[in-house]
C-alpha cells in the first residue's frame, strides 16, 4: 500500500506527496506578508517539482501571488470559484466551489465546506473560502481556514490525516477559526487516523512574542487536549519544515 509523506512548511503551507503526485496547500513563503513576519526559513530544496496548488481561500497569510511566482507562473492553481483574478498572469487557473472535484494525476481533490470569510478586501477577490478533501490510496483533509460545522461528521469516511488549525498570527484565534479546544471537537467529527495541527508557530504579527515555547503552545495545548478527549488519534506535532511518512493508509 503507497505511503504518503508530508512536510509542513509552516502555517498552512503543507506539501502532500501522495501516489506519484506532490500537491502544495496555500503557498505563503515570504519572510513578510503584510503586518505578519515570518519566525524559521523556507526549506526551497523541498518544494522543487511541485505539480499542483490548491488554495483555500483569499486571505493574505493563505493566498499570496509573490510567493506562487516563486513557485512558476506554470505551475497549475485550483483556487476558490472568483478568486482567480488575484492570480492573473499564471498559466493554468482552475476555479473550483464546494461539491465540485478535479484531479491532478493519481489525486482526486474535492472542495468542501468552510464556515470562514474568504473576502479579501475591496481591491480582492470575494471568493467564498472552501477545504478540499484530497483521495487516493490515502485520504487527507485540508480545511483552510474554518470554524466548526456539523456536517463535518459526514465530510470524510476513513479519513487518514486531519491537518487541523489550532492558532492564528495574533493576540487571540477570532471567529472562523478553530483554537486548541475546537480543533479537538472537530477530531470528534472527523475520526482521522492521524491528525496534524497546522496553523500556528510561523506567522506573527509586529510586537507579538517569538519565543519558541510561546510559538508551540498551542499545538502542544492540542496534542494534550487530543490524548484525554480522542485517545485514538495519532496527533503529530511537527516542527516548521518537518517531515513525516505515514506508510499505512486506510481511506484509498
Amino acid at each position: 500500500m503507497s505511503s504518503v509523506r508530508i512536510t509542513w512548511i509552516g502555517h498552512s503551507t503543507i506539501l502532500i506527496e501522495l501516489d506519484g503526485v506532490r500537491l502544495l496547500t496555500d503557498p505563503v513563503l515570504r519572510p513578510r506578508v503584510t503586518h505578519l513576519r515570518r519566525v524559521g526559513a523556507v526549506n526551497w530544496d523541498a518544494l522543487r517539482d511541485v505539480d499542483a496548488v490548491a488554495v483555500s481561500h483569499a486571505h493574505y497569510d493563505h493566498l499570496d501571488p509573490a510567493s506562487l511566482r516563486r513557485l512558476g507562473r506554470s505551475i497549475p492553481l485550483i483556487v476558490p470559484r472568483g478568486a482567480a483574478r488575484m492570480v492573473r498572469g499564471f498559466e493554468r487557473v482552475l476555479e473550483i466551489e464546494e461539491g465540485e472535484e478535479t484531479r491532478v494525476g493519481a489525486l482526486a481533490i474535492r472542495a468542501t465546506h468552510a464556515l470562514h470569510s474568504g473576502h479579501r478586501d475591496f481591491l480582492g477577490s470575494p471568493a467564498a473560502a472552501v477545504g478540499y478533501l484530497i483521495s487516493g490510496s490515502s485520504r487527507l483533509y485540508f480545511p483552510g481556514d474554518t470554524d466548526l460545522f456539523p456536517s463535518m461528521s459526514s465530510l470524510a469516511p476513513d479519513l487518514d490525516v486531519a491537518f487541523l488549525p489550532v492558532a492564528g498570527w495574533g493576540s487571540r484565534v477570532p471567529r472562523g477559526h478553530l483554537d486548541p479546544v475546537r480543533a479537538v471537537e472537530a477530531l470528534g467529527l472527523l475520526r482521522p487516523r492521524v491528525a496534524i495541527p497546522i496553523h500556528w508557530g510561523t506567522y506573527r504579527m509586529i510586537g507579538l512574542s517569538r519565543d519558541p515555547e510561546v510559538l508551540r503552545e498551542p499545538a502542544e495545548s492540542f496534542a494534550r487536549l487530543a490524548a484525554k478527549h480522542a485517545p485514538d488519534v495519532d496527533v503529530r506535532v511537527l516542527p516548521v519544515g518537518g517531515a513525516i511518512e505515514l506508510p499505512e493508509a486506510r481511506g484509498g
